[in-house]
């Protein structure tokens, strides 16, 4: 049955209403490794965020008001998301992984009245001296008795009384949600409460989540996929989040056998280390067993053209016991999989769905449907869901826009951005990709010098070159991912390589191991693989700034063999 959320105006309003529904259902339930460390009833819940609302308009905290979230994967992220939709107020949610200096950033440009963190963080701001404007109110969780040393108020207080109402229309701005940029440009994404109340419907359609549920969010809640999936959709379904604070595949499947999770979304990086460990329990069989195995895929393959989760624990009952006997969808998207992969876990009956989306989308354009596998696209697009593909090539394959109910009202601060990516009601996405007459799509690549990596993360190489500044042996440089160059690379093996144009009649004998000390202090997944020598000056325009295309152009016409200096 399709979720009608129309009588709402926002998701203050819908929280208000559908929350006490839920009764003495468990709300959230927080595992830290094999330890649960929190569990909330809808009813602990709906009084909690109560009393954070309370706090927060007494804070100041108005309707339309920004308040920033930086939390780490937790209860209280919920807790906090649902206080400042009681007030009326905008989320900004914000990595907290991000360094002190990156924080400030996203402060100045957000301008929030709270900002709403965890004491581990709040410490590490008040010792790298972070620069939060004096007026901007901060509240903090687990934190020390003393105002004075935490220099903020405690999540913790205790409050009398109830939140007043707080009005909201269906076109005011819920959340703004930041979608990573280019050369340090930051965009943020203005999502109304229309955006995301009809991403919930739609989406409720094909995950077929319900009352009762459990979901299992390993994602950051910041990231648009946990924002609607972890945190709106089933806040509203009734259903169970269970938290899980460490990414460790051993963990996470003891997590699903033990709290019996009937969906999550995982990451190929986590799907890849669960296979193999599942992988090499199959290799330490007899071949008999094995034999056996075989033989069982082959016919389960023949009887489930569609997913039946009934059938296949049956069939492959230790297996999906061992993943809580009640798993029937893990989600995934955000990065090319390999389908092999999505395959391996589907042969024991383990339905992985690839879907394609984008924050500036409301999250989701495209999901998995029930009614028959498929491993080689990114599923059909959502109900009230357009794709258009312009200026398709000789075999189909053209520029993906998007237009639907979902989409984004534009970047915040930036109408000039909003212009070039928001036209007559469409959303270009610079992503390159087919569409068949079923409704079914495939990506095929990217427009713009971007990867992503096997744990979903969006990583652009104009970022990546600060860690590379100031060195004295170079006269320009730029990082560029191998399918921006050379789009016949696997997009499974994209890397990130640094071109560097050294100064003239200088030694760089020790270039690579200068550059190699500059990329072991970028975090693991932003690192170069390897860097070429290029003895030409860049292309650049009139202002100087580096057309990094006609760049790109250049080394891919160059008749001379590329020779990459492998770094790792």
């Amino acid at each position: 049955m399709k979720l009608d959320l129309s009588m709402y105006e926002s998701f203050g309003d819908a929280f208000e209403d559908r929350l006490p529904k839920h009764g003495k259902d468990v709300a959230l339930i927080e595992v830290n490794r094999d330890e649960e460390s929190a569990r909330y009833t809808y009813k602990e819940l709906r009084q909690e965020a109560k009393r954070v609302a309370v706090l927060l308009q007494q804070l100041g905290l108005k309707p339309g008001d920004h308040c920033a979230i930086v939390m780490s994967n937790q209860s209280k992220w919920v807790i906090s998301g649902i206080a400042v939709y009681l007030c009326g107020g905008v989320i900004v949610p914000i990595d907290y992984k991000l360094s002190s200096e990156e924080h400030a950033s996203y402060f100045r440009h957000c301008d929030p009245k709270i900002i709403v963190t965890e004491w581990g963080i709040r410490e590490k701001w008040l010792a790298d001296k972070t620069e939060i404007k004096s007026r901007v109110k901060i509240l903090v969780t687990e934190a020390p008795e003393d105002k004075k040393e935490i220099r903020g108020h405690r999540w913790e207080a205790i409050v009398k009384g109830s939140p007043k109402p707080a009005k909201r229309t269906r076109d005011d701005v819920c959340a703004i949600l930041y979608s990573s940029g280019t050369g340090g440009r930051i965009k943020g994404c203005m999502m109304t409460h229309a955006n995301y109340l009809k991403q919930v419907e739609n989406f409720s359609l094909r995950v077929q989540m319900k009352r009762g549920d459990r979901y299992l969010s390993i994602l950051p809640t910041n990231h648009g996929i946990d924002f609607v999936f972890g945190f709106l959709l089933p806040m509203i379904l009734g259903a169970t989040v269970v938290h899980q604070r460490t990414l460790r595949p051993q963990y996470l499947t003891s997590t699903l056998k033990d709290y019996q999770i009937d969906i999550t979304t995982f990451v190929p990086l986590i799907l890849k280390e669960i296979q193999k460990k599942i992988q090499s329990q199959i290799d330490s069989l007899t071949p008999v067993k094995k034999t056996v195995v075989h033989a069982l895929q082959a016919l389960h393959r023949a009887a489930t053209p569609r997913p039946r989760h009934w059938l296949s624990k049956r069939v492959f009952q230790k297996v999906h016991e061992a993943f809580g006997g009640r798993l029937r969808l893990i989600m995934t998207g955000g990065t090319f999989i390999d389908s092999k992969l999505v395959r391996f876990f589907y042969n024991f009956g383990i339905f992985v769905g690839i879907g394609y989306g984008l924050t500036e989308a409301g999250t989701t354009v495209s999901t998995p449907v029930w009614e028959q596998f498929h491993d080689d696209n990114v599923g059909k697009l959502l109900p009230d869901t357009e794709v258009q593909i312009r200026n398709p090539d000789a075999s189909g394959v053209g520029e993906i826009w998007v237009r639907s109910p979902c989409v984004m009202k534009g970047y915040y601060k930036d109408p000039d951005l909003t212009r070039e990516y928001l036209q007559d009601g469409w959303l270009r996405t610079d992503d390159l990709g087919t569409l068949d007459a079923k409704g079914f799509l495939r990506i095929k690549g990217r427009k713009k010098n971007i990867i992503v990596t096997p744990g979903g993360e969006n990583i652009y190489p104009e970022d990546v070159e600060t860690a590379f500044e100031d060195l004295r042996e170079l006269k320009e440089y730029c990082v560029f991912g191998t399918h921006y160059l050379w789009p016949d690379t696997p997009l499974l093996e994209e890397k990130l390589f640094l071109v560097a144009h050294p100064q003239d009649e200088v030694d760089i004998t020790e270039l690579p191991e200068r550059i190699r000390a500059r990329n072991r202090s970028l975090a693991e997944q932003k690192r170069i693989s390897g860097f070429l020598l290029w003895t030409e000056d860049f292309p650049r325009t009139g202002s100087l700034k580096l057309k990094r295309e006609f760049l790109a152009k250049h080394i891919t016409s160059n008749k001379k063999p590329v020779d990459i200096q492998r770094l790792l």
